[in-house]
Formats: C-alpha cells, sequence, structure tokens
C-alpha cells in the first residue's frame, strides 16, 4: 500500500522528485505483487495512474482508491495485519500525527475510507481506540515484539497508560506473547520518538539488522552504542543471543536549514522475492546491500534512492504498508498440473 504524496502538503516543493521514488517502488513491488495506491481525488488518481503507466508498471497490479489524507506515511497511518484462526483481520489503530506533532485527522480515517470501497476484499476490519504506528513495532511473526521506550511511552500518544498497561494492549491485540524493548538509539531529525523501523529490524526469529555508528565524533556514535549493547543482551524465546547484523549510518544529510536528516538502511521493505532497500548516494549503501544480501540469501536485495523522501524525515518502509494475502478459499481438492 501506497499513499501518493501531493502538492497541497509538505511534499510541494519537491514533489517531482519524491513521487519518483514513490514510482521507482511500484515498479518493483508489482513486479512480484499487487500495489494499493490511495489518491487524494479523482484529478490526482488520474495523475498518478498516467505516471505510472508511462513509467511501464504493470496497472493490472495496481488498486486505486480515493482516500484524502495530510501526508504519505502509509506505514503509520494504514492497517496491521494479525492473523485469527489463519485468516488475515486488520486492525485500524488510532494514528495522531506522532502523538500530535502534525495535522493528522485525514490520515486517521484513510484505512476505513479504503477498507469502505473494498480495495483491501474480503478482510475484516476492527478499529483500536489506541495510538499505535506501524513504524513503531517490530514482529518476528511468532509472538515476539521489538520496540523503543521513547516512541510508545511518550505521554501524547496514550497519556496515563504505563508500561505494563501498554504491554498489556500490544499482548491483546496483537497477541505479543513478549515484548523486547529498546531505552537507547535515537537519529537526529527523527520526529517519530525513535520509531524502531529507523534503528533496528526483526530479519527473521533470531537475527536483528541495526543502524551502527563508527565515527566516535558524531552524536549518534554513543546512543547507537549502547543500543548495540541493549541488543546484544536480548534473547530468542530459545534463550539464544540474536545474531546482529550492523548496517552502517550514512554520512550526515542536512537540508537547507542545516538540521541533520535521519537517513537509515533500517528503513528497508521485504515483498514477495526481494527486499527494498533505501540508499542516499553514499559508500556506506554498498555495506549495508551486501550486509542484507548475507541476511535474505533467496531475495533479490534492490536499492531506491531516497535522498527525497528523507528530506521529508522518513524513508522507504516508512511510505509503505504491507497487506497479507488471503488464504485460499475452501474447495474441492484439485489434481496438481503436470
Amino acid at each position: 500500500m501506497l499513499t501518493w504524496p501531493h502538492g497541497d502538503s509538505d511534499w510541494a516543493s519537491i514533489l517531482p522528485e519524491a513521487e519518483d521514488v514513490f514510482v521507482r517502488i511500484a515498479r518493483e513491488v508489482t513486479r512480484r505483487e499487487s500495489l494499493i495506491v490511495a489518491c487524494r481525488d479523482e484529478d490526482h488518481e488520474i495523475h498518478v495512474c498516467g505516471q505510472l503507466a508511462q513509467s511501464q508498471v504493470d496497472m493490472g497490479r495496481v488498486t486505486t482508491a480515493l482516500a484524502p489524507g495530510n501526508d504519505t506515511w502509509a506505514r503509520d497511518h494504514g492497517p496491521l495485519t494479525i492473523l485469527e484462526n489463519g485468516v488475515p483481520v486488520m486492525l485500524d489503530f488510532t494514528f495522531n500525527g506522532w502523538g500530535g506533532k502534525y495535522p493528522a485527522e485525514a490520515d486517521n480515517r484513510i484505512t476505513a475510507c479504503l477498507h469502505d470501497q473494498g480495495v483491501f476484499g474480503e478482510r475484516a476490519l476492527r478499529p483500536v481506540d489506541f495510538v499505535l504506528e506501524g513504524g513503531a513495532i517490530e514482529s518476528d511473526g511468532l509472538g515476539t515484539l521489538l520496540t523503543t521506550h521513547g516512541c510508545l511511552m511518550t505521554p501524547s500518544r496514550n497519556p496515563g497508560l504505563d508500561t505494563r498497561a501498554v504491554e498489556s494492549v500490544l499482548r491483546r491485540e496483537l497477541g505479543a506473547q513478549r515484548v523486547l524493548w529498546l531505552k537507547h538509539g535515537h537519529l537526529e531529525g527523527d520526529d517519530t520518538d525513535g520509531h524502531v523501523d529507523t534503528l533496528a529490524r526483526l530479519c527473521d526469529p533470531d537475527t536483528i539488522a541495526h543502524v551502527v555508528c563508527e565515527d566516535p565524533e558524531d552524536p549518534h556514535h554513543g546512543p547507537l552504542l549502547a543500543m548495540t549493547r541493549e541488543l546484544a543482551a536480548l534473547r530468542t524465546p530459545q534463550g539464544h543471543p540474536y545474531r546482529l547484523v550492523p548496517l552502517p549510518l550514512p554520512a550526515p544529510i542536512h537540508n537547507e536549514e542545516g538540521q541533520r536528516l535521519p537517513a537509515t538502511h533500517a528503513n528497508f521493505l521485504i515483498i514477495n522475492g526481494a527486499v527494498l532497500v533505501p540508499t542516499y548516494n553514499d559508500p556506506a549503501d554498498e555495506v549495508a546491500l551486501e550486509a542484507l544480501a548475507g541476511v535474505f540469501p533467496d531475495r533479490e536485495i534492490i536499492g531506491i534512492d531516497c535522498r527525497a523522501l528523507i528530506r521529508q524525515f522518513g524513508s522507504l518502509h516508512c511510505v509503505t504498508m504491507q497487506i497479507p494475502s488471503l488464504p485460499p478459499l475452501p474447495g474441492p481438492s484439485l489434481p496438481t498440473p503436470e
């Protein structure tokens, strides 16, 4: 799922560059799976479809729908999917603009709007009265959640709830059997209060890829080193340490105002048969791509230049949300074709 950028937003000054990135993501996704695109209105939908078709995107795999939004961060306003008795159920958590930092009323309605139009098929949608962004949690799919204390415990998200109460919600709604909390690690320019998808990612039940900073003069060095030590102390449900895969932090990237931007290779997206990895025209790009190739040997590793996205303080994983496919309908057993 993508929520396409438009001119009536903070993307206005760099809209062509941002749309180029979205087109590249759409092209790689539709080579392997279907794509849902949320557009703000009919004119925007016509524009988006024209861009995609002109770029040789397989339009047979694209579904567009109208859902006016404030911004484009589908990871945080899109639905989170769980399995109940093997059937996907979509959860519509509350999105309040990362603790009230930005307008988000329209974004908060996007998931329900898309569901009402049938673009998610037969998947059930359940609203959840709890503020939670998809970028704030990582799951191994087997009951373990990884998150950051700085984000989930920010009072402007769910005031009055302590750690135990937050964990209770995660267990009840997401089926979490245990929650691993990180108290260290933060990227300058990040306005999410430390989304874990910019810092550390569960690649499989035993492996965590995480951001490191090797320059002792960089202000990220100490906090990320402390995060690495936290990760090294974590254990799998079987009691084993996780395999840690370091991803080097790119050299500092600043905007026109001199503010450092939160560029990170940890913001990758896993799709069918491939991993899309944000790159920043930096020597660290190749190091990260090679490291992730070792983590995902059965998937193609594809770098996508995300320097335009990072100018709005997010990256590739932040603008996307995966929607698991429905299981096949029960029916008569058919012979396998020769």
